[in-house]
Formats: structure tokens, C-alpha cells, sequence
């Protein structure tokens, strides 16, 4: 691996790489933080599915786009004088030293749990007039339903025992089966939405990410259909032209594959 010294070598020839770019490159040159915020956003989604393929080149390939967003954005920072590279450091290093005072300091602590609950307390601290400010208002619907479970935790406000949990998600299905006999479209949505939120809960209970167990099977299907589709195609057959019972031979074929 590289030294210390090397790894700050080549973050230094980063940010002159990003310094010639924005100079001279007439894209680079016309990019905001508005124009880069999309293109953030789906570097993010590839890494995510690099650490899902558990493909480590791929990881390192996609860590090393963002680092060049995070660099960017800086450099357009630097140019208004608003913030610099130095600053973006410095304060998330600052931040850490802060609500680190099990390192830092002299507050002991007993595990993991209580590392977070310390955490969401000194944010409290900071300023914070909730702990639910410290979730994006624009994260997709799962994934924030899992912050806010993990952030109310922090304090206290959760169930103790994984079968309380499940009972709940009982609980839910239930009135979720009422509403679709009564045939309210609204309370049958906003049941079936109780039910999502209750098993992404019991889902943090059994220590797995609701997002990246869809996300397997999402890929899985995929996988499995597009092995239906190419099987067809060897029978010079379309889908819509095969019967359910066909379409189960080989996809019963795909899931042993």
C-alpha cells in the first residue's frame, strides 16, 4: 500500500490536475455546483452497485469520480471565496474530533449503541431542534424510512425485541387486508405504506438493509428473466407468445443456474 506521504502526494496532484481543468477544459470551465449535483447523484448509485457486485476494482474506480466531485465542488467554492478544499477538510475533521469524545476526550462508552445515542445527543447540542433534521428531505422513500428509524433510535424511541417487531408487521397486514376488502383506495395506500414501514423496521432488527436486500433481488430477477428472454429467443419465440407454464420451465432453470 502507499505511504502517508504518497497518499497526500497524489491528492495534491489532484487538486492541480482540478486547477488546470477548470482553467482551461471548456467544460470543466462551465460546470456549477447546480450542473455537477445530478451527475453526483448517479456516481453515488455506481458506487453503490460496485460494493453490491462486491467488485473492488469497480470501487476503487467509482470512489475516485466522487473524489473529483468533492474536489470540483470545492474549487468552485474557492473561487467565490466561500470555502476551499482546506475548509471542507477541516470542518468534517473538526465535526468528527467532536462527536468523538469516547477518542478525544473522556467520556467512556460500552459499545455501538451508545456511541450513537451519544451522537445524536451532541447534535441536540449543536443546534439541532430535532434529531429528524438529519434527514434529507429528498432521499428516496426506503432509504429514509430507515434513517428515521436509525435516527429516533438514537434516542431511545424503539422496540426491544425483534418479535415486538413482527408482531407489528402482523399488526399491519391485517389492517392492510381490512382496507383492501373495504376498497378505499386512499386507506388501502396508506396501510400498505404502514406495512413497508414496519418491515424496513423489523428489517433493521434482523441487522439487513432493506435497500440492498431489494436491490439482490431486483438483480436476481433481472438475471433470471433475461435468462427466460434469451431461452425464448432460442425457440425463435416471443414472451407474449408463450404460455405461463412454458415461461416456468426456464425460469425455474435460471433460479438452479
Amino acid at each position: 500500500m502507499n505511504t502517508r506521504q504518497q497518499q497526500l502526494d497524489a491528492f495534491g496532484r489532484l487538486l492541480d490536475i482540478m486547477d488546470d481543468l477548470r482553467e482551461k477544459c471548456p467544460w470543466d470551465k462551465k460546470q456549477t455546483l447546480e450542473s455537477l449535483r445530478h451527475l453526483t447523484i448517479e456516481e453515488t448509485y455506481e458506487l453503490g452497485e460496485a460494493i453490491l457486485d462486491n467488485d473492488l476494482e469497480e470501487v476503487k474506480k467509482e470512489l475516485g469520480d466522487l473524489l473529483l466531485h468533492i474536489v470540483f465542488y470545492a474549487k468552485i467554492g474557492s473561487e467565490t471565496q466561500s470555502f476551499d478544499i482546506a475548509d471542507v477538510a477541516n470542518q468534517i475533521c473538526d465535526k468528527l474530533i467532536h462527536r468523538h469524545p469516547h477518542i478525544y476526550g473522556d467520556v467512556q462508552v460500552k459499545d455501538e449503541e451508545e456511541v450513537k445515542r451519544n451522537w445524536e445527543k451532541l447534535k441536540l447540542k449543536e443546534g439541532k431542534k430535532s434529531v429528524l433534521e438529519g434527514v434529507p428531505k429528498s432521499l428516496p422513500a426506503m432509504v429514509k424510512a430507515s434513517r428515521i428509524q436509525d435516527k429516533v433510535k438514537g434516542v431511545g424511541f424503539d422496540w426491544e425485541e425483534p418479535q415486538q417487531v413482527w408482531e407489528k408487521v402482523q399488526e399491519e397486514l391485517q389492517e392492510l387486508q381490512a382496507e383492501v376488502a373495504s376498497g378505499d383506495k386512499d386507506a388501502i395506500e396508506a396501510e400498505f405504506g404502514d406495512v413497508l414501514f414496519s418491515m424496513i423496521n423489523y428489517a433493521r432488527f434482523l441487522k439487513v438493509n432493506p435497500e440492498d436486500a431489494l436491490e439482490r433481488t431486483n438483480k436476481k430477477f433481472m438475471k433470471r428473466f433475461t435468462y427466460l428472454e434469451s431461452k425464448a429467443g432460442e425457440l425463435g419465440k416471443n414472451l407474449s407468445e408463450m404460455t405461463l407454464a412454458e415461461m416456468d420451465v426456464f425460469w425455474e432453470e435460471a433460479k438452479k443456474l
